[in-house]
């Protein structure tokens, strides 16, 4: 009896399925955070100044480091506090959020006086916090981040909409997926069953492998997942067209963790089968090219077809169901990646040749 194949069932670690605030960690808000602190302290001289004309830039500069201050510390710990504030209602989260601002805001008003007033005048001995100043920083910290904060909130949860829209569409399209070689692929199995049992378990594996992948959620996998799969396809199909069906793999170097959108490449090769490869009766050779360079991942696929008239009721029924699916591809490349991913095909002396470029994702 055969040895069972092993499974891959490697679990990966996930986002916040819908995060409170945006990721205030990485440097583009990071800069955008430094420079409404910026804004703000320019905006308090003025105020405190009485107008333009007695602007003092030692004041702006000291109001700067208190303010700054307060916009880093408090993004590194809503950052840290993301995947928590996910998990809490929005209540909880926007309170919790709006608490640790105002904390930050106390503590380092306190450290800032006793640093300026106290050690910096050395009159660390005699030296009272001023209250009042400390009343006028809460305050003006709490008007400030609760315009800050529920900005940044909206901000996510109009992004959080639009990733569930976008997972919606890709959904919608990786449902639309042509699984016609089921009923060959059962035909097979059952013509193999009392001739070659241990095949038709291999095919049955094969098959719910398939399966599997079409029903899982759509999302970015390995490459090297998406050619196995390929592969099982490849498998199954072979059966039924024995040496009218070649395939060359030209498969380079590519870093093992490159990540490519589920069901990509399946859909592609099963085209070339059924629109290249089938109505020929000398069958023919389909080559899959997989190469990769410092900023882009390359594929090219490419089968023969058969050369009919254009009138064709069949060729164009043929032509419409391929673009179709290439429509259907490219606009899974687009939701994944935008417009750094390019989707083309070419079809020049009796070969039809798609190419797909998309980003390197790890």
């Amino acid at each position: 009896m055969p040895a069972p194949r092993v499974k891959n069932t490697r679990v990966e670690a996930r986002e916040p399925i819908n995060p409170f605030l945006p990721d205030l960690c990485n440097s583009q808000s990071v800069f955008l955070l430094i420079l409404v602190a910026e804004l703000f302290a320019l905006l308090l001289t003025i105020s405190a100044s009485s107008g333009l004309q007695h602007f003092k830039w030692d004041k702006l500069a000291l109001i700067s480091v208190q303010v700054q201050w307060i916009v880093l510390f408090s993004a590194v710990a809503l950052c840290r506090m993301r995947f928590w504030l996910g998990q809490q209602t929005h209540v909880q989260a926007g309170t919790a959020s709006y608490v640790l601002v105002l904390l930050f805001t106390l503590v380092l008003s306190l450290l800032g006086q006793w640093i300026i007033y106290g050690i910096g005048s050395g009159n660390d001995d005699h030296f009272e916090f001023d209250y009042w100043l400390l009343l006028n920083n809460l305050v003006i910290a709490a008007i400030l981040s609760g315009i800050l904060l529920r900005y940044l909130y909206l901000q996510q949860q109009l992004r959080n909409q639009q990733q569930a829209e976008m997972q919606a569409r890709i959904q919608a399209l990786q449902s639309r997926i042509r699984p016609h070689f089921l009923f060959n692929s059962m035909n097979a199995i059952a013509s193999l069953i009392s001739t070659d049992p241990e095949t038709a378990e291999h095919v049955v594996e094969d098959l719910s492998e398939l399966f599997r992948a079409s029903l899982a959620e759509p999302t970015l996998i390995p490459l090297e997942r998406e050619l196995t799969l390929c592969r099982h396809y490849l498998e199954i199909e072979q059966l039924r067209l024995g040496r009218r069906l070649q395939v060359d793999w030209q498969i380079g170097s590519y870093t093992s963790e490159v990540k490519i959108p589920s069901l990509m490449l399946q859909p592609l090769v099963e085209n070339a089968i059924f629109h290249g490869v089938e109505p020929m009766p000398k069958g023919g050779k389909i080559t899959i090219k997989v190469s990769q360079n410092d900023k882009q991942l390359s594929i090219v696929i490419s089968n023969p077809y058969v050369l009919v008239k254009r009138n064709s009721q069949n060729h164009d029924h043929s032509q419409r169901h391929n673009r179709m699916a290439l429509d259907n591809i490219r606009r899974r490349l687009t939701a994944h990646f935008g417009s750094a991913a390019r989707l083309s095909s070419s079809a020049e002396n009796g070969v039809f040749t798609t190419y797909i470029f998309c980003p390197l994702t790890v």
